[in-house]
């Protein structure tokens, strides 16, 4: 059956993209490199052209496509986060990694690609049937650059802040 693999264009780094994106999360991993069977604009023969990979078991390609593209809000990618550990820790991997902070969750690798580190409960909070409780997770998270669980909650629960 077919599928839908979103690629990634890189300007001679792909490998390292792929390789610190399947740090970041369990169930990631390089599945393939392909190198260039001749020279080209995506390299000289013999160096990378595309890299196959997961990150937390979704496929994704990193293509050395031979210049500099520039990536936009359009399209992002979101890591769902058991737990606040693991926010703390792929938020602190990207910026440690020349990544950026932006706001409500979202940040910009040092490749310019924008991702969205996201709790999973806060899915949770937002498809709740009490619209009001809903409704303050989503205010709480709109004054957020990384998101907190805990302030999180206290906001669904309507409790203030401690």
């Amino acid at each position: 059956m077919s599928k839908v693999v979103p690629c990634m264009w890189f300007n001679g780094d792909a490998e390292e993209a792929a390789k610190f994106y399947v740090s970041l999360v369990p169930n990631s991993a390089i599945t393939h490199v392909q190198r260039n069977v001749s020279d080209g604009p995506s390299g000289k023969e013999g160096s990378v052209l595309v890299v196959e990979f997961s990150v937390a078991g979704q496929p994704l390609v990193a293509l050395n496509g031979g210049m500099k593209m520039e990536y936009t809000h359009a399209i992002s990618l979101m890591i769902h986060c058991d737990d606040q550990a693991q926010v703390d820790s792929v938020w602190n991997a990207f910026l440690a990694h020349g990544g950026k902070e932006e706001q409500c969750g979202w940040l910009r690798d040092r490749w310019g690609v924008a991702w969205q580190v996201v709790p999973k409960v806060m899915f949770e909070f937002l498809s709740s049937p009490d619209k009001a409780a809903a409704a303050r997770a989503m205010q709480a998270m709109m004054k957020m650059v990384k998101l907190d669980v805990e302030t999180l909650r206290r906001a669904f629960e309507g409790k203030s802040a401690a």
